[in-house]
């Protein structure tokens, strides 16, 4: 039997994301025969639009198949900029945007360049499956602050200026927020402002990749927008995954000052380069092109919502807030706990039963499990009966 060669001290920090995991586990067993319905994935079941797909295949036919720089095509980076200030109502110049295959690679990079070891980073939990990962594989230390459905799953001022130390380097914040739904006013972002204001060393990565994607009225609000004087020190992050069912194309953006762009990029320099050309040619379309899908699509999710809210909190033992954004729910489960024993248990009691969702302890969360509901209503439907019928 051939040996296993030791892997790196920062590897070994990390765990495979969780998300993925059950979302492989799934095909897996549908691959084998099984009859799984999947709510684990984070991905819009709409078809990516058609004019998209179009630039990406006159990007094909004109041959733009090379290298571009680095950070970005010219073209993507002046469209990310327009969506930016269109979207959030952030104005960045073309030359503080850097292009990255997928946001997560943007996070990634950002905390790769920025952190020593030591180093906190706040995370309010529960949070995105990858943020601790990427911060401990930095090496930096995750520093949790867990919110609640009390509080709208949203960090309180009072929380964050409990939790900065002198050793607190970023703070995290997601808005909409994967996996709650959870969406700051600018109310909200003033009274953190606030607090970050009395704290001159504390970035801050404002994840706003599902802005599109919320069904409370009024503007999005994102931190370097609601205290301008704060933007020195915040990377605004985005994307045409969600927003554009673009999961597979792989291209995020992110905006912010120009010491970080320009670390950014020297640390993409050496890791993959630019992204995609094809995809970036097909996000300049996304970003410039027609916006009137997303009219229809925010509808469509929010009726999704409304019957999968409405449906889970029917299931004895079950429970769940109705998200402001995005496309998740997470389903507080604590009266099952004496017949499960953990959130992992029952996710695989209700994979067993046909359906795949995430346990909430994947998201620094516990009791409970996350679904996504950019699914059709009759795969909705089904799982929903199964889930009930699983807990019965």
């Amino acid at each position: 039997m051939t040996r296993a060669a030791p892997i790196s001290q920062a590897l070994a920090r990390i765990a495979p994301s969780r998300t993925t995991a059950m979302t492989d586990r799934a095909l897996a067993l549908r691959a084998a025969g099984r009859d799984v319905i999947s709510l684990s994935v984070g991905e819009p079941d709409f078809p990516t639009p058609d004019h998209v797909k179009a630039a990406a295949k006159a990007a094909l036919d004109a041959g733009d198949t090379r290298y571009t720089a680095v950070l970005g095509t010219p073209a993507l980076r002046a469209a990310a900029a327009l969506h930016f200030e269109r979207d959030l109502g952030l104005t960045m110049p073309p030359e503080r945007v850097i292009v990255c295959a997928g946001g997560k690679q943007a996070i990634f990079h950002a905390l790769l360049a920025t952190l020593d070891p030591g180093d906190e980073v706040l995370i309010p939990a529960p949070w995105w499956v990858s943020y601790p990962e990427i911060v401990r594989f930095a090496g930096g230390s995750v520093a949790p602050v867990m919110t609640d459905a009390q509080t709208g799953y949203r960090l309180t001022p009072d929380q964050l200026s409990a939790a900065i130390t002198p050793r607190t380097r970023w703070l995290l914040l997601n808005s909409p927020g994967n996996p709650t739904g959870a969406t700051y006013s600018a109310a909200d972002l003033v009274a953190l402002g606030d607090v970050l204001r009395r704290h001159r060393d504390v970035l801050v990565l404002s994840d706003d990749i599902y802005a599109p994607l919320r069904y409370t009225p009024g503007d999005h609000a994102t931190l370097a927008v609601v205290c301008p004087d704060l933007a020195p020190r915040v990377l605004t992050v985005s994307g045409v995954s969600k927003s554009h069912a673009m999961t597979g194309f792989r291209i995020g953006v992110a905006a912010g000052p120009d010491w970080l762009i320009a670390a950014m990029g020297t640390l993409q320099s050496h890791s993959s380069g630019n992204a995609c050309s094809i995809s970036q040619a097909a996000a300049v379309a996304a970003f410039t092109g027609p916006q009137d899908f997303l009219i229809d699509w925010r509808a469509r999710f929010r009726v999704r919502r409304d019957r999968v809210v409405a449906a889970i909190n029917a299931i004895p033992g079950l429970s769940t807030p109705v998200p402001d954004g995005a496309f998740y729910c997470l389903i507080d489960a604590a009266p099952l706990m004496g017949r499960f024993g953990d959130d992992e248990a029952l996710a695989l009691h209700l994979l067993d039963h046909g359906v795949a969702v995430v346990a909430a302890s994947a998201f620094g969360g516990h009791h409970g499990f996350r679904i996504s509901f950019a699914a059709d209503d009759d795969r909705l439907d089904r799982a929903i009966t199964r889930i009930a019928q699983a807990l019965a």
